[in-house]
């Protein structure tokens, strides 16, 4: 199917179209996904409207006088343009642009980066999860490299949608196993979760901490336990 071959008439939402587009393709769009690819023109702006007149009628559900009230006025355009272009702007945004380097010098020694700082929002109640990440890199011959502002841009990108850490993490590991093609690589995210701390048992306290390995991480005990020990000194 073409992207433009969507079969939409004018009087549907750019919602339908776009979810047309990925229903008849077979693309997963989960809350986590990316959808960039399926996304036309001015598109992003349309949805964008959508969202905001939607968020209206929340707002109007919620018995909310936004006409007299001056504070929500202009609060669904506020939270529309919060959720399409920054707190969920990775399912709506192609991957962020990163040259790869060979290894020319064959460099085969234990790289650590971070702490990265990392925002998302819990996919159950879309409040904020806040925390770092850390990413252990085992390369070889044959790795690509990557500038270090890279891993933030490329974390950031995935972080940006809806999430549960468990899979974020491993989202993370996915999209850096591809793009450096190491030896080895490991992923350790600790992150505070408000879903915790605003409702439920309100436990301000409570951190989550989860980690994923891949190859000679896996493989060598000794490895893993070089990088966990390093994880957080200076930190």
């Amino acid at each position: 199917m073409s992207k433009t071959d969507n079969n939409a008439t004018p009087t549907e939402s750019v919602s339908s179209r776009i979810r047309y587009r990925l229903q008849n393709a077979g693309v997963r769009f989960h809350a986590n996904d990316n959808i960039a690819d399926f996304i036309e023109g001015d598109e992003l702006d349309l949805l964008q409207q959508e969202v905001a007149a939607k968020m209206q009628g929340v707002l109007e559900s919620l018995v909310i006088d936004t006409v007299n009230d001056h504070n929500t006025q202009d609060t669904a355009r506020r939270v529309a343009k919060m959720f399409v272009r920054e707190v969920f702007r990775g399912r709506y945004v192609a991957s962020p642009p990163n040259t790869e380097f060979p290894n020319i010098e064959q460099l085969n020694e234990l790289m650590i980066v971070g702490p990265i700082t990392v925002r998302s929002a819990c996919s159950h109640h879309l409040c904020p999860i806040m925390g770092r990440v850390w990413v252990g890199v085992m390369p070889n011959e044959h790795s690509n490299l990557i500038g270090l502002s890279k891993y933030a841009r490329l974390i950031d990108w995935v972080m940006t949608r809806p999430q549960i850490q468990e899979e974020a993490v491993m989202q993370i590991a996915d999209l850096l196993m591809d793009k450096l093609q190491p030896d080895g690589l490991a992923i350790v995210m600790e992150a505070d979760h408000f879903c915790m701390h605003w409702r439920g048992v309100k436990d301000s306290n409570s951190k989550m901490t989860n980690s994923v390995m891949r190859g000679s991480f896996l493989r060598d005990a000794n490895l893993r336990r070089e990088f966990l020990s390093l994880l957080h000194k200076g930190n």
